[in-house]
């Protein structure tokens, strides 16, 4: 009698420069802590934007060759992450409605070959965003990548008005930081740096705000998570603000696309 393999079920991280990726340590966990020994996660580092088709014909071709080898890895999901949450479209067959409106799309799901696009920043922002609710003035969005666009359609979910700080503004709805004085900063309840600046392991970096007009009235959301807290958020504090950094956004973001993974 043939003894069938079981698959090995792979799911992994689209983006640049992941050795400090939160995804593959995350996920590894949980499946160790599950008994999920079928189960591996993998860093898939991109070089360009043009490698994206290039990257899924690698993999679906892959999947084919180890399946004749009797190796049956079978690829169910993907995250994506910087810079890659806009550009990953043209690599789906579908996208759902949210990550339509929002216009970026951070969780993959595959099925038969089949790639479709979602969004759970959104959902991993919103939840983390819970204990200092409610924000009853207006938000800074600093920077315009992927990420800011999930931000966004949640504050606009939450009525928060809000607007994006970018170095190079190219609407009516974005600003550049030197805009930003005491008089602005009066107006605003909520920042959210969705930047990479103080990332590991450059610490030293931090959004170009002038943080001596911060207060207790501010709330400073950082979606850095490592380090857990960055000068952002250190200064920030100095002047009575509140502040999250972006871990518990990720765990609620990541736990929202391992139910999309297992639907």
């Amino acid at each position: 009698m043939e003894i069938k393999q079981i698959p090995h079920s792979i799911f992994g991280l689209i983006g640049e420069r992941l050795d400090y990726s939160f995804s593959r340590s995350y996920f590894s966990n949980k499946f160790e802590e599950l008994g999920l020994k079928d189960h591996h996660y993998r860093n898939f580092e991109i070089a360009h934007e043009d490698d994206l088709v290039s990257f899924r014909e690698s993999v679906t071709y892959n999947k084919r060759q180890r399946t004749t080898q009797g190796k049956h890895e079978i690829i169910r999901g993907l995250n994506v992450t910087i810079p890659y949450k806009q550009s990953v479209f043209k690599i789906m067959d579908h996208v759902s409605d949210e990550a339509q409106k929002i216009g970026a799309i951070n969780t993959i799901t595959i099925e038969d070959n089949v790639w479709i696009g979602h969004n759970t920043d959104a959902y991993g922002f919103g939840k983390g965003l819970e204990p200092f609710l409610p924000i009853n003035s207006n938000a800074l969005i600093l920077g315009t990548g992927g990420a800011s666009m999930a931000i966004a359609y949640t504050l606009e979910a939450l009525s928060i008005p809000y607007l994006k700080v970018s170095r190079d503004p190219q609407d009516e709805h974005t600003i550049d930081y030197k805009s930003i004085n005491k008089n602005v900063l009066d107006q605003i309840g909520l920042i959210v740096n969705t930047t990479p600046l103080g990332t590991h392991p450059d610490v030293s970096g931090k959004p170009a705000i002038p943080y001596e007009h911060l207060n207790g009235s501010h709330v400073l959301f950082d979606l850095v998570y490592n380090p857990p807290t960055t000068l952002f958020m250190k200064l920030g504090l100095q002047h009575g603000a509140r502040v999250s950094n972006g871990y518990q956004m990720l765990v609620h973001q990541a736990e929202k696309a391992w139910e999309l993974w297992n639907n």
